[in-house]
């Protein structure tokens, strides 16, 4: 009695990467075995009909008939058929070859530049066997997933947003694709912080402003409408977002109010800062917050006594 391996299926990991033998066992009572592709003979006994140099038989001894597949490609994935003639009545020994392939990203967004508010669509399409699950992800300190799957949609990207953005391809057949994508994203200046100055006469005055933007600000200062540039008295630094004032040797016309500038193709915003004796004021921009305040009660006050 022939002894015949049940149907099933076989599950093989990247094509090209490994041999594959199907097994098939016959005796001595056996008059004819084929192995058959879909309906394609492979095989006729030791006769081969198939044009593929991949594919060849191995025979130990007289009972074995198993069919080897060198360098498996997913085109060999389909239904293999061992087929058996004794002389009681023909047997089959089938199995289905399922071909892995590992998760392949083929194509993905370029790296970009936008404008604040723009709405960005990233994509990343890959292959694989079965059919890969698509990931994204924002490095920033959390990396949080994120809802996409082949195109991340961003509607009205804020600065916050950009960064790299990874792509990750995995169908669990092998270590998953990974791909990157920088986003970077302009916006007009913001004045952060500006540091004004308490200076006696004949010391340095330091004055400092700092802003965010992208692309980087390039910054200007002014004193009252004159703008102004580096000469014996003045010196202006420029250090990535930073700019600093440094005045020389004060003098008495030195003291009162400057403005820093910070611009960029987006836009621009300006901060007024303040060059003082010691004192006359600790904090000029608060004193003029207040001043500013106190001013407006008094006309809510004058107001209602007009109505009265």
């Amino acid at each position: 009695e022939e002894h015949e391996k049940p149907t099933d299926n076989t599950t093989l990991p990247p094509p090209g990467l490994r041999k594959l033998g199907l097994m098939c066992y016959v005796d001595d009572k056996v008059s004819k075995v084929a192995w058959l592709n879909r309906s394609n003979i492979i095989f006729a006994g030791q006769d081969k009909w198939s044009l593929d140099p991949r594919v060849d038989l191995v025979t130990k001894g007289q009972l074995e008939y198993s069919l080897r597949i060198q360098k498996v490609d997913v085109y060999d994935e389909g239904s293999y058929t061992c087929s058996i003639q004794t002389k009681q009545q023909p047997k089959t020994s089938q199995v289905y070859l399922i071909v892995q392939v590992p998760a392949s990203i083929y194509k993905v967004s370029e790296d970009i530049v936008v404008n604040e508010g723009s709405n960005v669509t990233l994509s990343c399409l890959a292959s694989g066997r079965p059919d890969p699950l698509i990931t994204w992800r924002l490095l920033n300190p959390s990396a949080e997933p994120l809802d996409g799957e082949e195109y991340l949609d961003i509607m009205g990207i804020m600065r916050n947003q950009a960064g790299r953005y990874e792509c990750k391809a995995s169908n669990d057949v092998a270590t998953p694709d990974v791909k990157y994508v920088n986003v970077v994203v302009n916006y007009p200046p913001t004045i952060k912080k500006t540091q004004s100055s308490e200076t006696p006469v004949g010391r340095i005055g330091t004055l400092q402003c700092d802003a965010t933007a992208v692309p980087n600000p390039e910054f200007e200062w002014y004193r009252d409408e004159k703008r102004l540039s580096n000469n014996q008295a003045i010196n202006i630094q420029i250090l990535g977002s930073t700019t600093i004032l440094m005045i020389a040797n004060v003098t008495e016309e030195d003291y009162g109010n400057y403005t820093c500038v910070a611009s960029n193709r987006l836009g621009v915003q300006n901060a007024s800062l303040f060059l003082y004796r010691p004192g006359t004021g600790r904090d000029i921009n608060g004193s003029a917050c207040v001043s500013q305040s106190l001013w407006l009660l008094l006309a809510s006050i004058a107001g209602l006594f007009f109505k009265c």
